[in-house]
């Protein structure tokens, strides 16, 4: 599952990719309304995280702005203004729940599940190409020709899950670097390396025919070997 976040406190929007990286959703991170726009009309997610108080466009508005162009993405709303005036106005602009500050972990888990469920969209919980399947519910690699399977980190889900959603693609270093580490991270490009040599290693280990290749000096791509 993939959703965008869209949070100005840095802090908690930290504390939310994680405990969702936990849980083997991946989020992409924006801090403030117009690239919260931009990212969920440009990009295909299971759900939006959007706070109201925010820069640039406040979560209102966004939420309005993805309804009048017909984005059916479900919209949980995160945000601190509890007063009945503002529940309403986030629901009769379009939103399929409203959550609010502060929250229990397990209530914010549980809301993404509910509103994917119920979306028009159903969220992607198994990605294959080739001889590899990949679930969500156990975070585990399979071989559908040998039945071989390992175990993946979070981070090697989330790597392996970006390789699945575009096989056969070259995805540049950047753009691998932007999804898995997210936009503010300061990981170096040898972390990309070092999790790339894990997968691969993973792969030979279930035998799988599928090999991740590298395009020198632009990125990696998930592809069958011939």
């Amino acid at each position: 599952m993939r959703v965008l976040l869209v949070e100005d406190d840095r802090k908690l929007s930290a504390a939310i990719c994680k405990l969702l990286e936990k849980e083997r959703i991946t989020a992409d991170a924006v801090y403030d309304g117009n690239d919260g726009l931009d990212w969920a009309l440009s990009t295909e997610y299971d759900a939006v995280i959007l706070d109201v108080m925010l820069p640039g466009m406040d979560g209102f508005s966004v939420l309005r702005s993805l309804r009048e162009r017909k984005a059916a993405v479900p919209v949980l709303m995160l945000t601190a203004r509890t007063a009945l005036e503002d529940r309403l106005n986030g629901l009769d602009s379009g939103a399929d729940y409203y959550l609010p500050k502060p929250f229990e972990s397990a209530e914010l888990i549980s809301c993404i599940h509910a509103i994917t469920r119920r979306g028009s969209q159903t969220p992607v919980m198994r990605l294959s190409f080739g001889d590899l399947l990949l679930e969500q519910k156990d975070g585990k690699l399979k071989n559908t020709e040998n039945g071989q399977e390992i175990k993946l980190g979070a981070k090697e889900f989330h790597l392996m899950e970006l390789f699945l959603r575009n096989p056969a693609q070259i995805l540049m270093k950047e753009t691998i670097q932007e999804r898995v580490w997210g936009l503010e991270s300061d990981a170096e490009y040898n972390n990309l390396e070092v999790y790339v040599s894990f997968l691969r290693k993973k792969l030979a280990y279930i035998h799988s025919r599928m090999k991740i290749r590298a395009t020198r000096g632009v990125g990696y791509s998930l592809e069958e070997d011939t």
